[in-house]
């Protein structure tokens, strides 16, 4: 016996009394079943060194029986080309099958895609798997397992077997033992492997294997994305054949399908494994380890490199684009070769630009249909064209020319890289040669108008990229600063200054904005199902480009300008929006964080973002200014705002600051006509859970009859009881947590869980979902109230389809008096028009709520003002019981400021309806563009110049707290220069059209600059 067959003979020995003692193989069978398991299966000795006797006695035991089930199958013949065996509980699971290397739709490769989603959670579901493959899972794999399983991740060694399964066959196996780990007892936070590690992995993993992962470790700690290793075997594999290995460690649940990902990678690069293994820590992180050699059919290939290592580092350098997007719809253009795995990560943005950026009614055919109608009329024609895009120009249409134009594909991908890659010999050079060739074979090539047009989409996405971190190898997700020129006019009228096209492995994003210095928030949208995934991704850069545009008006006087930005999460990623948000923003700083070896740079001028919340990530913000500063993003401090007041953030919610701007509106109306607030009826939409639905119910004094919310709607039409509305607000709590016993006899709540419900009145309820939906459109409880104030809702919940609801036929007259909005696009312009003509006072979104960005702009200031240590010593909120003297001066000057400028554009609005009978929604727009077309003329001249008024206007236009602090001297040597002319624009902009009005001409100004002259 040799050396090595000698290590475990006494551990053979004790399998075989194992197996004796069960009397589960047949007596005859035992010493040489085990003895074929043990000397001539080929097993690596890692797996003898890390399973115990009881473990591989019940592995020998259901071979053994998976031999005898397959040969009954096949009338008794010993053909084990089928031979599967698949056992699968709680803490372990085993499959054994035929191994094919680099087959497409292997049992093993179907076996690594259903360990992935059943066992590690980080897999998709059947609906998932592409569709050329769908058929052969649901036949050969029975989705779902029977039981729970743990989370955390499984341990997984994978052996292709040096040996046959006999000595009658020529097959070898691929076999799977996934197991639990168990983790030793860790007394405090520690990073070492040693002490994270499974208990049976650190028995049998060598001091150099375990200080790898230590080094490996390190770097992972410090990274959002994986961290790779890849070198030789020195010692070769136990058979004599050379090996490298590739390691990768990750943060668990941070992708998806990376494992089978990176199998179909290096089954692509000419490789494949002899073993592989995950192995997870108790800190969640995860390692893999794939043992890799020349796949059999690319030996003698020269499309392949002779050198393994060279193969391997080919390999290495895909990783992160298989991390990226590790399984899309695209995969089997990899799988076939037709495209490499760059060239379908390429192929991906191209698809997701195309389908967002190309419609099939084109501009002619609106201006033909447009030509007759009236503006009602037009916002009709509006969503029709917006259908048309959703139903014609679907993302099927767009991938199937990915799939049948690949070749022109590579020529697509030839040319992105012969600009954009760093490590390109043309770098930088737009060839127009190139252009016309491109062009001229798209022509010729195309077989149809549609496919044309699509195609030179997918060109101009090329020559409209001045920034991508594509090329980089430690990334996270795509991210793509376009130039917005490509983007049309006629769809969208005002053109914004940047947009960011951003997808990862669970989502696709942008972020726009209409001005250099600008902020705004990101939105997570999710998608309740696939129909609401269907009418999201078909609209999501609508709504990111109408929500900036929102922004930028509401903007109007503060330094920024407006922004916005959007994740939508995939439809079998609903619960990672986190995961999502942590991509969106890393993949933003690679295009910020500019110039970088990895990273060309076409716009070459320093950009500064600004991020703030919104729907979905208020609790991100604190993260997100983190990283930035791990990153070493030189505005860390201002990248986001509403951040936690121990990193230096103004929450909105905590001080109600976007509701202290739309209650000035609310009083202002009062105000005017002389009404009190104690007897107004009002609805809102937005709950006492969320930040402008609970700072609405504590600042407001009068009677609220109706909540709509999260969880239903809570109705009282003799007034919902105060207290209690206080109560939950304080404690954020949903509407399903009044106390009904609070409520009067004709009060309610109705849960969006309830059905088939009969109300106080009769009224018979058979979804609460629906009721909940549609309420703010009910045509019988809502009859009494003056006041709406939407606080939450999705954009357009009122529009031009459905303002008719809003009409009393009965009285003749609208259900609401007055209108101000607080939560974003709830109502279309045209739905606030029809409500003027009506006679409702209604006040616009970018009126009303615009407390909330002055907040955010003050934020920023003193963030940019500030050096690290003053900061930190008059910003940051250590102890709530301590609160700096300075933050809490500092939070009552933006309180003011924010009632000040409410007060100053109420009053104009309300002074230019009178005057010319104009909407005030459209009064609203008219202001903004005004202030902000004179802000960027101001810009222009060369007031700036003027150091005595360069002083004069800032100090007038920041908190007095912040100058005596630090001196005018001070802030202006440390503000960004842009910044600071933003301050002194919007400041003297605004002021003048707060007081002078919208026709007040040169003269008028110059009357004004006196005062500051």
């Amino acid at each position: 016996m040799s050396e090595e067959k000698r290590e475990f003979a006494d551990l053979e020995a004790e399998v075989v009394q194992i197996l004796k003692d069960a009397q589960n193989v047949h007596p005859d069978k035992v010493e040489a079943e085990t003895f074929w398991f043990f000397r001539n299966l080929g097993l690596n000795r890692f797996y003898f060194q890390s399973t115990s006797a009881k473990e591989i006695s019940s592995h020998v035991e259901l071979l053994y029986a998976a031999k005898l089930l397959n040969q009954s199958k096949n009338g008794g013949q010993s053909e084990l080309e089928s031979l599967k065996l698949q056992q699968e509980l709680p803490e372990k699971a085993l499959y054994v099958v035929p191994s094919l290397p680099g087959q497409a739709g292997s049992p093993s490769e179907l076996v690594e895609w259903r360990i992935e989603s059943e066992y590690l959670k980080e897999g998709f579901k059947d609906l998932t798997v592409p569709q050329a493959l769908v058929h052969e899972v649901a036949n050969k794999r029975p989705l779902g397992l029977p039981f729970e399983v743990r989370d955390g991740g499984y341990r997984l060694q994978v052996y292709r077997t040096a040996g046959t399964v006999s000595p009658q066959s020529s097959i070898k196996l691929r076999m799977y033992f996934l197991q639990a780990p168990r983790y030793g007892e860790v007394a405090e936070k520690t990073d070492d492997v040693r002490a994270l590690a499974d208990v049976d992995f650190l028995k049998g993993a060598s001091d150099h294997t375990i200080q790898l992962y230590q080094d490996i470790l390190k770097d992972a700690q410090n990274s959002l994305g994986p961290v790779y290793h890849i070198s030789d075997c020195l010692e070769g594999s136990e058979d004599g054949v050379q090996e490298i290995r590739l390691v990768v460690c990750y943060r668990y649940k941070s992708t998806h399908s990376l494992f089978s990902g990176i199998t179909a990678l290096y089954h692509h690069h000419g490789l494949h494994s002899t073993r592989k293994y995950i192995e997870p820590l108790s800190n969640g992180f995860i390692f893999y380890s794939f043992y890799l050699t020349h796949s059999p059919a690319s030996v003698g290939n020269d499309s392949f490199p002779a050198s393994l290592i060279e193969r391997g580092s080919r390999l290495a350098d895909d990783v992160s684009q298989i991390f990226v997007l590790p399984r899309t719809s695209l995969l089997p253009l990899f799988r076939s070769s037709k495209l490499t795995a760059s060239e379908v990560s390429y192929a991906y943005a191209l698809w997701k630009f195309g389908h967002q950026f190309l419609s099939s009614f084109t501009d002619e055919d609106m201006a033909q249909v447009s030509k007759s109608l009236d503006s009602a009329s037009l916002g009709v024609l509006s969503k029709v064209r917006a259908g048309l895009k959703r139903d014609a120009m679907t993302e099927e249409r767009v991938m199937d020319v990915i799939y049948n134009y690949d070749e022109l594909i590579r020529l697509l991908y030839e040319d992105f890289a012969a600009v954009l890659d760093p490590k390109s010999p043309t770098k930088g050079a737009r060839d127009a040669a190139r252009d016309e060739k491109i062009v001229g074979l798209i022509r010729r090539r195309a077989t149809s108008e549609l496919d044309v047009r699509i195609l030179l989409t997918f060109l101009a996405f090329n020559r409209h990229v001045l920034k991508t971190n594509f090329f980089k190898k430690s990334k996270v997700a795509l991210s793509f600063r376009l130039d917005p020129a490509f983007v049309s006019l006629k769809d969208y009228p005002v053109k914004p200054f940047a947009i960011f096209f951003l997808i990862g492995a669970e989502f696709r994003g942008f972020h726009v904005r209409f001005s250099d210095i600008a902020r705004g928030g990101i939105r997570i949208i999710r998608s309740a199902n696939a129909a609401a995934f269907a009418v999201n991704v078909a609209t999501v850069f609508d709504e990111n480009y109408n929500l900036a545009l929102t922004q930028q008006r509401k903007n109007k006087d503060i330094p920024e300008g407006g922004s916005k930005g959007t994740i939508l999460l995939s439809p079998s990623h609903q619960e990672k929006a986190f995961v999502a948000f942590q991509k969106y923003t890393d993949a933003l700083l690679d295009v910020l964080l500019t110039p970088q070896e990895d990273v060309l740079d076409f716009y070459g001028k320093q950009e500064i973002l600004f991020l703030g919340p919104d729907e979905g990530t208020a609790d991100f913000m604190d993260w997100a200014s983190q990283h930035a500063l791990h990153r070493q993003y030189p505005f860390w401090k201002s990248f986001t705002t509403g951040k936690s007041r121990s990193i230096g953030g103004i929450p909105h919610d905590y001080y109600g600051m976007t509701t202290r701007s739309i209650h000035q509106f609310v009083l202002g109306i009062l105000r005017k006509l002389d009404l009190q607030e104690s007897d107004i009826i009002k609805f809102q939409t937005g709950g006492p859970d969320g930040d402008l639905g609970s700072n609405e119910i504590k600042i407001s004094n009068d009677r609220t009859i109706a909540v709509v919310d999260g969880s239903g709607v809570l109705y009282d039409p003799n007034g919902l009881d105060r207290a209690e509305l206080v109560r939950l607000a304080s404690n954020r709590l949903m509407s399903n947590n009044f106390d009904v016993a609070k409520l009067s006899a004709q009060g309610f709540f109705v849960g969006i869980n309830d059905n088939d419900i009969t109300l106080p009145n009769g009224q018979k309820i058979e979804r609460g979902i629906n009721f909940r939906n549609e309420f703010h459109l009910d045509q019988t409880l809502l009859n009494s109230v003056d006041l709406f104030v939407p606080c939450g809702g999705r954009p357009a919940a009122v529009n031009i389809n459905n303002i008719q609801l809003l009409w009393n036929e009965a009285t003749k007259s609208p259900r609401f008096k007055y209108v101000v909005e607080g939560a974003n696009l709830f109502f279309t312009q045209e739905a606030r028009l029809q409500l003027e003509k009506w006679g409702v006072i209604v006040f616009k979104d970018a009126s009303a709520n615009k407390g909330g960005v002055t907040s955010s702009s003050l934020e920023v200031l003193a963030a940019l003002a500030l050096n690290d240590a003053e900061f930190k010593e008059h910003m940051m909120v250590v102890d709530p019981a301590n609160v700096p003297a300075f933050y809490t001066s500092y939070v009552e000057n933006v309180q003011k400021i924010i009632e000040a400028r409410a007060f100053e554009e109420f009053e104009c609005i309300w002074k230019e309806h009178e005057r010319t009978k104009t909407p005030r929604c459209v009064l609203t727009d008219q202001l903004s563009e005004k202030i902000n077309r004179l802000h960027d003329s101001i810009s222009q001249s060369s007031l700036w110049k003027n150091e005595s008024l360069r002083k004069k206007v800032i100090a007038q236009s920041i908190p007095t707290c912040l100058i005596d602090l630090i001196g005018i001297d001070v802030l202006l040597e440390r503000v960004p220069e842009a910044y600071l002319k933003a301050i002194f624009g919007a400041n003297l902009a605004s002021r003048f059209v707060y007081t002078h009005g919208l026709d007040a001409g040169e003269f008028g100004f110059f009357e004004f600059m006196t005062e500051f002259l």
